[in-house]
């Protein structure tokens, strides 16, 4: 049994912490943001705000109190918004155990320099740090309920690696191992903005062929810069890549393929993530931290270039669609 902090709530982190403490495995200390997160699931043992429905063990104990969350933890598994990851490292350095290791599950890039989250981790808790990171398809509310699922954790250090496949896994959630961390990183936040496009395929009420070739080609695109930054091909192909992409660009639950819809039927990006009440779209940010490893690889995006143009320049969704079916003819 391990102790195990995790940082971040909602509901991709909420669900983590029932899949470690299923069976009586793990403490899990979680730590929130949110003072109402840490009432709901002490008094009423749920996350109403972000993952309603779904029980949390006793063995997870919540925590407002970072200091508090991270003491005596073997592991940390980090799951907070890419655009609060700085901060709550710098915050979390002092406080974590020196032999700690730090899974990431977090499905971004920062904005501002391009970094995957390892990256990011390495900069501020030292390059010494033994970290992973954990992606694949996995919507939250069917992990929390025992879906069978398979996902993916990449290290450079393959025992570490090896030792979170066996402490994460449950006979309903599979975990591979990877060395591509790159590969995985790229995979799990490129396909976010993907399925916004394929959300504005729906809204516009486009049918499944717009809907096929937009996935594939989006497989395409993804591939071709994470290739650029040093991945693998084949962990695209993989569960953190085509896997991740075409559940997040079909399933009903992922929020960045509704934020598209939203866009699709012409409503305003400020009014959609007004309406969102918390809950994050890593897509809307995503998107322009891809064009900018795009052009430091000198890589093309089209369908990523488009969003951006949607998401930030308020081009119409339908004039987006005919610009990138009016491309010149290419070799496949």
């Amino acid at each position: 049994m391990s102790r195990i902090a995790v940082i971040g709530a909602g509901a991709w982190g909420t669900a983590l912490s029932i899949v470690l403490t299923r069976g009586g495995r793990n403490q899990v200390q979680l730590w929130a943001y949110e003072p109402q997160v840490c009432e709901s699931i002490a008094h009423h043992r749920a996350n109403d705000l972000f993952l309603p429905g779904c029980s949390i063990p006793e063995t997870v104990q919540p925590t407002n109190d970072l200091g508090a969350a991270l003491k005596n933890c073997e592991v940390v598994l980090t799951v907070m918004p890419s655009h609060h990851s700085r901060r709550l490292f710098q915050q979390m350095l002092p406080l974590m155990e020196r032999n700690a290791v730090l899974v990431s599950a977090t499905k971004g890039i920062e904005n501002e320099t391009n970094k995957r989250m390892t990256e990011l981790a390495a900069e501020v808790l030292g390059a010494e740090r033994r970290v992973a990171a954990l992606s694949g398809p996995s919507f939250a509310k069917e992990v929390a309920r025992g879906d069978p699922t398979a996902v993916t954790v990449a290290s450079h250090d393959a025992e570490l690696a090896a030792f979170i496949q066996r402490e994460f896994s449950d006979p309903m959630f599979r975990i591979y191992t990877n060395d591509d961390v790159i590969g995985v990183e790229l995979g799990g936040s490129l396909k976010n903005v993907i399925a916004i496009a394929a959300g504005v395929v729906e809204g516009l009420g486009f049918g499944h062929n717009t809907a096929a070739a937009l996935i594939t080609r989006g497989l395409a695109e993804i591939t071709r810069l994470a290739v650029a930054c040093g991945a693998s091909r084949e962990t695209l192909s993989g569960l953190s890549g085509m896997g991740d992409l075409v559940l997040t660009c079909t399933g009903g639950l992922s929020r960045n393929r509704s934020v598209g819809v939203e866009l699709g039927r012409g409503r305003k990006l400020r009014d959609i993530m007004a309406g969102m009440h918390g809950m994050v779209a890593e897509g809307v940010l995503t998107t322009s931290a891809a064009l900018g490893l795009a052009r430091r690889h000198e890589i093309e995006m089209p369908i990523s270039e488009q969003i951006h143009a949607l998401l930030h320049e308020e081009k119409s969704p339908l004039h987006a669609i005919r610009d990138l079916m009016a491309r010149p003819g290419k070799e496949e």
